[in-house]
């Protein structure tokens, strides 16, 4: 981790919903989720927030070896947004303890506030990460 990896780090990403990142696209084999309305899916926009974070870590990080995970996650998601729509996700660093990182986030479509809430991240070394999950599938 680079010395400028320190809270108040403020990041901003663009997101064009298409329309296999709605509902019905989350779990295509399950009948259930196909029935559902073809709005952004909660799964995916979890996956951008997680994504917007580790993009504005990157810079910080000796990247690739160093790279971070999602280890928690508490958001609402309070409003649909159409395919089509553009997503605006804002993240701040709130606090950077060793490894461990804890974000505030928000995101709005071009009309509302479509989430809010936390998310923490774990900075990890490839390698010995890579290794962990291999002795874990033996």
């Amino acid at each position: 981790m680079k010395d400028s990896l320190i809270p108040g780090l403020r990041y901003e990403h663009r997101y064009r919903v298409p329309p296999e990142k709605t509902v019905p696209g989350l779990y295509p084999e399950s009948p259930e989720f196909v029935a559902m309305p073809e709005v952004f899916a909660t799964g995916f926009l979890v996956g951008l927030l997680e994504w917007a974070c580790i993009l504005a870590l990157k810079p910080h990080l000796d990247w690739p070896r160093e790279q971070t995970v999602g280890t928690h996650i508490d958001v609402s998601h309070c409003a649909a947004t159409p395919p089509g729509m553009e997503i605006t996700v804002r993240v701040e660093l709130l606090e950077a303890e060793g490894r461990r990182l804890r974000f505030k986030v928000e995101a709005y479509d071009e009309v509302e506030l479509i989430s809010s809430g936390f998310h923490e991240r774990f900075v990890i070394d490839r390698a010995r990460f890579d290794a962990k999950v291999a002795d874990k599938k033996r």
